[in-house]
């Protein structure tokens, strides 16, 4: 037993490079005894991919070993390698050209074409990822004007995390602040609507206008009586009476 465990060591270190690497693979995967595997190639965020069909299980025998090992997650693996580690491919990206090669080959055309591709893929736009970010949500600022130092996302930048059409968040929905009017004569407390600037009228100015409405209602009901007298001066009936 302790003699198995030491051959694994001597074959962890050299198949590691040594310490530092064999300590980074300890750190990472966490996997006793050290998993082995024939290197099947890396993604643009240094992403390292690996197989072995023929000691470990299906469902274990394809794994990665991340690039960058502290901020590290599922979605920091490319779509194109998520497929071949989910066995939805059975090449990996590395070795797709020479796949659809292999097996155009064999595949008669039925009609004429002046397409320059030979797969249903089609063309494809090179597309590049913040930071090797493929989880947009995560290309946000972790506060007003901070940004996200985790990231490299710097302060004032725009955040890329998808929004839906209507959302108060959505480019679309925000509407440039526009004031109706204010509350003093110099222009110090804006209001954009009635709500807002009820919010910001004081106590005494609330009861003037609770008096003037009050008085105003007063004068209204006065009227209607005066003009009520003055119609059974002449003579006439009033409904209800």
């Amino acid at each position: 037993m302790v003699y198995a465990v030491i051959r694994t060591f001597q074959k962890a270190l050299k198949y590691r490079g040594g310490w530092r690497g064999l300590l980074e693979h300890m750190y990472t995967n966490g996997d006793y005894p050290f998993k082995f595997g024939t290197y099947m190639g890396s993604d643009a965020a240094g992403n390292r991919y690996y197989e072995n069909r023929v000691d470990y299980p299906f469902g274990q025998h394809r794994w990665v070993e991340p690039g960058d090992i502290h901020n590290f997650d599922s979605t920091s693996i490319a779509p194109e390698w998520q497929g071949w580690m989910t066995s939805m491919h059975d090449e990996p990206p590395c070795a797709e050209e020479q796949l659809i090669d292999r097996k155009t080959a064999k595949i008669d055309q039925m009609c004429d074409s002046n397409a320059p591709h030979k797969s249903n893929v089609g063309y494809q736009e090179h597309l590049v990822n913040f930071k090797n970010l493929h989880n947009q949500t995560q290309v946000r600022s972790r506060g007003y004007g901070i940004g996200n130092p985790i990231v490299g996302l710097p302060p004032g930048a725009k955040d890329s995390y998808y929004t839906q059409p209507g959302s108060p968040y959505n480019d679309a929905s925000m509407r440039p602040l526009e004031f109706i009017g204010s509350l003093d004569a110099d222009g110090g407390r804006k209001f954009k609507s009635e709500k807002w600037a009820e919010r910001l009228r004081t106590e005494e100015e609330k009861k003037m206008i609770e008096s003037k409405k009050e008085g105003d209602v007063q004068g209204f009901l006065s009227s209607i009586n005066k003009g009520q007298n003055a119609f059974a001066r002449r003579g006439g009936t009033m409904i209800g009476n």
